[in-house]
């Protein structure tokens, strides 16, 4: 599934939290934010694309998940914050190279036949919340789980996966059918994910020894003598040259998200534009981390998530009819279902650290909500989304902006930009009122009661937006006609 992932270490945020977020761009897939209890987490857990059973612990956490509204295809959790402030987005699909695939092929569900019993395949995006979210402590611990989980039963794709907790991220990256490599995200760096292999640096010492920084497959080391991936030429091990991908299609589908991303954060740093550019839109090389040259907040990864290749000439909604205008893939596209910012705070008790910022629809004209994490039920407004158009949840409310502005950019954009202002601004407020309101009563089961006048707050604002976006579209319909046009 094509996403975007961005993921902040604590000392490049603007208040001290991790930070972890990804587009979840699937086909406009409807989706929820609920809460997974404990007695409702499945013990034994059989994936409906792969036909893989697999037994669970009988201890699991409570944990917030954005699972898909109809089940038909299975649960597909796309992020999650659990009760011990762990959070874990689901995945940023990722490339690799026949040579990787050849060596380990992916373990894909094979159909019963008259010659064949059924063979399940491995696990994969639709499966890893539910299995590792509820059982892990920190996010060392889901790298761990999740190793064990791959080397055991495989994954019938290629897929990142970030972990968090109040100190570190870690991101995970699988290679090919069983193996995989993590690396430990710098306190003062970010990380830029648009759709291929990822990590650039990878330090086998560290792996094989105390694992401060880095972790990965337990055969890694033999796998890539054997099979020959090692493209360095003597020179440092390059983890992109090894296990991923070097296509044209990376030349406008991935890369130049990255270099707006990089562009955005660092745009003294390099050189980004111009014929002596140090990367440029096509650049295979632009690094995977970096230190922002200020500190990042919500509100830059809700940017940044939502980003269109604005003030470049490929900005497709650009009045200027430029010659490259919408050739590269966009950040914020049409078909993303929900994206999520996972925020964990390390300045408030741990009752109230995590706060995950929830968006539906297209980012480029949705809103960011957010909601204390660490709850027993989320509002209806966000968790009792039905598959069919209603203004009476979050989802659809979203979803509509965005199908209304997006052929009316000129004449709706100033509602979208005021919508986007006025639930972050309301949600801060809020978060701030009851933030103070629990720290001095020690009363946090005020959580619930905080989320649900949230969701007020954004319902308002989006019926509101919906409102004012509609009549532009209505104003602009191509039947639109008075006596005075003649």
């Amino acid at each position: 599934m094509p996403c975007t992932t961005i993921l902040v270490g604590r000392k490049a945020s603007y208040d001290g939290s991790t930070m972890i977020a990804r587009n979840d761009d699937g086909f406009y897939d409807v989706k929820k934010l609920v809460v997974v209890d404990p007695k409702k987490q499945p013990r034994k857990y059989k994936s409906v694309i792969s036909h893989l059973e697999i037994e669970l612990p009988d201890d699991p956490l409570r944990y917030t998940a954005c699972p898909s509204v109809d089940p038909k295809n299975g649960i597909w959790a796309a992020c999650g914050i659990n009760e011990k402030n762990v959070g874990m987005s689901a995945t940023e699909t990722i490339t690799s190279n026949p040579r990787v695939i050849g060596a380990d092929p992916y373990v894909r569900y094979q159909k019963k036949t008259r010659t064949q019993k059924e063979v399940p395949g491995g696990i994969g995006e639709e499966d890893l919340v539910v299995l590792v979210l509820p059982y892990i402590h920190n996010a060392r611990e889901g790298v761990v789980r999740l190793g064990e989980l791959l080397e055991k039963y495989g994954t019938y794709e290629a897929n990142g996966i970030a972990f968090h907790d109040e100190k570190e991220i870690w991101w995970l990256e699988t290679i090919g059918g069983h193996h995989w490599i993590a690396r430990r995200v710098k306190d003062e760096e970010y990380v830029i994910m648009p759709n291929q292999f990822g990590i650039d640096h990878f330090d086998f010492e560290d792996a094989f020894g105390k694992q401060k920084e880095y972790m990965c497959s337990k055969d890694l080391k033999e796998f890539i003598a054997k099979n020959h991936l090692d493209l360095s030429q003597g020179r440092e091990f390059d983890p992109r040259a090894a296990f991923g991908s070097h296509s044209d299609a990376d030349h406008v589908y991935n890369t130049p998200r990255a270099w707006f991303m990089g562009r955005y954060f660092n745009p003294t740093t390099y050189k980004w534009d111009g014929e002596d550019a140090d990367f440029k839109p096509e650049s295979d090389n632009i690094p995977w981390s970096l230190v922002p040259e200020k500190k990042i907040t919500v509100e830059d990864v809700k940017y940044i998530l939502s980003s269109y290749f604005q003030g470049t000439p490929y900005n497709p909604y650009s009045s200027v009819n430029h010659p490259e205008k919408g050739i590269y893939r966009t950040i914020g596209i049409a078909r993303t279902g929900t994206m999520a910012i996972n925020q964990i705070r390390p300045y408030v008790p741990e009752a109230i650290k995590s706060v995950e910022w929830i968006c539906f629809g297209s980012n480029s004209f949705n809103a960011a909500l957010p909601l204390y994490a660490n709850v027993a039920r989320m509002p209806k407004y966000v968790a009792e989304t039905t598959l069919d158009t209603s203004t009476d949840d979050f989802y659809w409310g979203s979803r509509l902006i965005g199908a209304l502005a997006d052929p009316h950019f000129g004449a709706c954009i100033q509602h979208v930009e005021r919508y986007q202002l006025a639930v972050a601004s309301g949600g801060h407020r809020l978060l701030n009122e009851y933030d103070e309101k629990m720290i001095a009563k020690k009363d946090y089961s005020l959580m619930e009661e905080a989320n649900e006048e949230l969701c007020k707050m954004a319902k308002k604002e989006t019926v509101n937006t919906l409102n004012k976006v509609l009549l532009e579209a209505s104003k602009l319909m191509k039947n639109n006609y008075s006596r005075s046009d003649n």
